[in-house]
């Protein structure tokens, strides 16, 4: 199962995010610590707004590892943003290529998922006849993650307009869980699936933890927040105490330091929301 990131608060230098901290996404993708495999090779993506030139996201892609590619490193250490998606996979559904690197974009939107849909190889045909066509045809790769997100997106868009409030994004993935669901108990199929997934519009950002396996906890999934970000040459990056107009939350597959203080486990079934002024909460899914 891939690793992943998400910043929302004051603009900082992504390499800060990325390679500083002692168990950094870049360290995770070679030696993730909280993942039976610790080996995250497949590709690797970076998504960024910079809403003072676009609305829309900056995203690169790349198909090598994230530790062995020099591009990222030279271009995370001159981008500077306030709401940061980041992501290393490793493969599970869908070949190594760009179309099924993480994060996926629609528009404003930046997706990204950690996890599997069990039984994904039985339901794909069906899956696909219930996405809208705006959906359907957005969809450019081959992975389970790109097609649940699809699906969210045909809940969505049952209202298209330029801007989503958190509510209604939660309520699209709530939907989302839910068909996904009976899709899978029209079709029979047992597996369970695992859902860790991260959705933002460059002001909100949410975050699901999610299985359907009673006997096992979901992938973990945790957040830290506080008042500013910040590192240390001993590799040690925390968010501390400091003027409230420099607050910071961040969202993890896995804690980037062993200061356990710092980390709060998102509980299995829950979102964690983070809004625009960046207040954050933790609500329970209802399906």
């Amino acid at each position: 199962m891939c690793r992943f990131l998400a910043y929302k608060g004051s603009p900082i230098v992504l390499y800060e995010l990325l390679y500083k901290p002692k168990n950094s996404l870049i360290h995770q993708s070679y030696h993730a610590l909280e993942r039976r495999d610790p080996v995250n090779a497949d590709g690797f993506g970076v998504g960024w707004y910079m809403p003072d030139i676009s609305p829309e996201p900056a995203l690169f892609t790349g198909i090598q590892p994230a530790w062995n590619n020099r591009n990222l490193r030279n271009l995370t250490a001159k981008t500077r943003s306030g709401c940061v998606l980041a992501h290393v996979r490793a493969a599970g559904t869908g070949d190594v290529a760009i179309s099924n690197c993480h994060p996926f974009q629609y528009q404003k939107l930046l997706m990204m998922h950690n996890g599997d849909l069990g039984g994904f190889g039985f339901i794909k045909r069906k899956l696909r006849e219930r996405l809208s066509d705006e959906a359907y045809n957005w969809i450019k790769g081959e992975t389970d993650s790109e097609h649940f997100f699809a699906l969210f997106l045909t809940h969505l868009l049952k209202e298209p307009k330029d801007d989503y409030t958190h509510e209604e994004i939660v309520s699209a993935l709530q939907n989302a869980v839910a068909e996904l669901k009976d899709v899978l108990a029209e079709q029979n199929i047992p597996n369970p699936f695992y859902l860790n997934v991260v959705v933002s519009d460059g002001g909100d950002l949410i975050a699901l933890r999610y299985d359907t396996d009673p006997n096992l906890e979901p992938p973990t999934l945790y957040y830290s927040r506080g008042s500013r970000y910040e590192c240390h040459d001993n590799g040690i990056c925390r968010i501390v105490e400091a003027d409230p107009s420099e607050h910071a939350v961040l969202i993890v597959s896995e804690k980037l330091t062993d200061v356990l203080e710092d980390w709060h486990q998102v509980p299995p079934a829950h979102f964690v929301v983070v809004t625009e002024k960046l207040e954050t909460y933790l609500m329970a899914i209802d399906v």
